[in-house]
């Protein structure tokens, strides 16, 4: 029997590999976003089969137990399905609700941060200038700030 493929050969597992314990976003928050971009991206495809997560807690080095409760709500969300003895596998036909998920995610917190720095008084260019710093950059979800933003911290 041939050995199954899991996404992580396909290098999506890179992706996953952004969760930054030290972040104010729980773990399991993070790593259920991080699937839904991986998803709405493209990076992650269906019928992809996700590492066990046993496996993924150890190439993350987190707890396994958050892990599965990860995986236990993407699969109540729909996004997943796990086969008896097979493993964790990516839905058909959800591309355009994670789309969807990731743009109202994003928006909101966009919109959320240019509030609050207008709320703490810095004025339009400031925020052009930090969203045009954040742009040179190559940012990663939940990555600690680039030393470039520094002066505005």
């Amino acid at each position: 029997m041939p050995r199954m493929k899991y996404v992580s050969d396909n290098d999506a597992l890179e992706l996953l590999s952004t969760i930054n314990p030290n972040s104010n976003v729980s773990v399991y928050v993070q790593l259920e976003n991080l699937i839904h971009f991986g998803i709405a991206s493209g990076k992650l495809k269906a019928k992809d089969r996700l590492p066990p997560a046993r496996e993924l807690a150890e190439n993350l080095g987190i707890n396994m137990n958050t892990v599965s409760k990860a995986y236990r709500d993407l699969v109540v969300m729909g996004l997943l399905t796990t086969r008896r003895g097979l493993g964790v596998f990516i839905n058909e036909g959800i591309e355009e609700q994670c789309r969807s998920f990731c743009r109202k995610t994003v928006v909101k917190h966009i919109y959320e941060a240019i509030a609050e720095a207008m709320t703490a008084g810095f004025n339009n260019e400031e925020v052009r200038d930090i969203v045009n710093k954040v742009l040179e950059t190559e940012p990663t979800p939940y990555g600690k700030v680039p030393s470039s933003l520094q002066a505005y911290m």
